[in-house]
């Protein structure tokens, strides 16, 4: 089956698009679709252990949002420029997108700063090289904590419809853009099924009897953009980085021989989970490396039992995902999410980072 990116479009009336978040985390809607007696039910993800049991395992991805956005100058000339981090390539050297960057030619200095940075504080870099998709790669001076400087002088890259929202904001962006177990700093964009949980859910889920387990997948600027290739065929997918700790491989390897569920906490844990399954023949090995893997219809998941995850874009690798992850009982999975989003839509759901969750079971 050829697969076209037009297949997973869909229309979405923009006052469903979610700027804001709801006042406590877990007061969100949450969308149930059985695949198995193929029904969609309604509820909210404070009652999420409606929906667990015992004995199952939930893997969450705790990496942690950076303030990946930084304003600085070029030395010499004093040209204001802007960068969004995007990729570590490894410490201190990272690719980014830099505006204006047309004229910025390698060995170029850039000094980054916040508003109360002194002199000789803040970062400095040398653009090193640039790539076909206009990224420049940056190597940045050796600092005590890189991460903490960042955290004093840059932005959470919010994206645009929330960053764009005119309502007044009586929240902090830097805490609610980021899940209460986030650890493990790298990400650009929030793996944002996570936003819905809070501590003491999560001490409900654990005293229920469902374990509970980490790995960080850090995500990158490409996540949530729309395919633009016309063919499935066509599209390359991002990398990006993973971890898996030994104790979280064994606990999921163990769920699996036991015949427990393992419930992934969002595409980014799905991605991980079944990257590592697909290299080592089903079983979930602990280590660093980077995926590009691209799920979609048809595919074989051979370690998610159960899928937590937002409302995501139109066109993109997310949906893919979901979609994919939706096809089973002789209803293909395109046309059961379909369904599924066009109820979320007469609901009045709400969509994206900020937005309501749905449950895949």
């Amino acid at each position: 089956m050829l697969l076209k990116t037009s297949d997973f479009d869909f229309s979405l009336p923009p006052e469903l698009i979610a700027s804001v978040p709801v006042p406590e985390r877990d007061g969100s809607r949450l969308l149930v679709l059985d695949r198995t007696s193929k029904t969609l039910g309604h509820n909210r993800f404070c009652d999420l252990l409606k929906h667990l049991r015992a004995g199952d395992l939930l893997v969450l991805n705790d990496s942690r949002v950076i303030p990946a956005r930084l304003h600085g100058f070029k030395e010499g000339s004093g040209g204001k420029v802007e960068i969004l981090l995007i990729e570590e390539i490894e410490a201190l050297d990272w690719w980014v997108l830099l505006r204006p960057g047309k004229r910025v030619r390698p060995g170029t200095r850039l000094r980054f700063s916040g508003p109360n940075a002194g002199a000789g504080e803040g970062l400095f870099a040398e653009v090193r090289e640039k790539n076909a998709e206009g990224h420049c790669r940056l190597r940045f001076d050796p600092v005590p904590n890189f991460f903490s400087v960042l955290r004093q002088i840059g932005e959470i890259p919010l994206p645009p419809y929330i960053e764009s929202a005119t309502q007044s904001r009586d929240y902090d962006d830097r805490s609610r853009y980021q899940t209460v177990f986030a650890k493990s700093d790298g990400s650009v964009a929030a793996p944002t099924a996570g936003l819905h949980f809070t501590d003491n859910l999560l001490r409900q889920i654990r005293e229920a009897g469902v374990e509970i387990h980490f790995l960080t997948l850090h995500v990158g600027a490409g996540t949530f953009l729309p395919v633009k290739e016309s063919s499935l065929e066509d599209h390359r997918m991002h990398s990006e980085r993973f971890i898996v700790s030994e104790q979280t491989a064994e606990a999921v390897n163990r769920a699996k021989r036991e015949g427990r569920r393992v419930i992934a906490v969002g595409t980014t844990s799905t991605r991980v989970l079944e990257s590592l399954a697909l290299a080592s023949s089903g079983v979930v090995l602990p280590g660093e490396g980077t995926t590009d893997i691209f799920i979609r219809p048809p595919f074989r998941f051979q370690i998610v039992d159960a899928l937590i995850t937002n409302f995501h874009l139109p066109q993109s690798t997310l949906l893919m995902l979901v979609s994919a992850f939706a096809d089973s009982g002789g209803i293909s999975g395109i046309e059961r999410m379909k369904r599924a989003y066009l109820e979320a839509i007469e609901s009045k759901y709400r969509f994206y980072s900020y937005g309501d969750a749905m449950i895949l079971l």
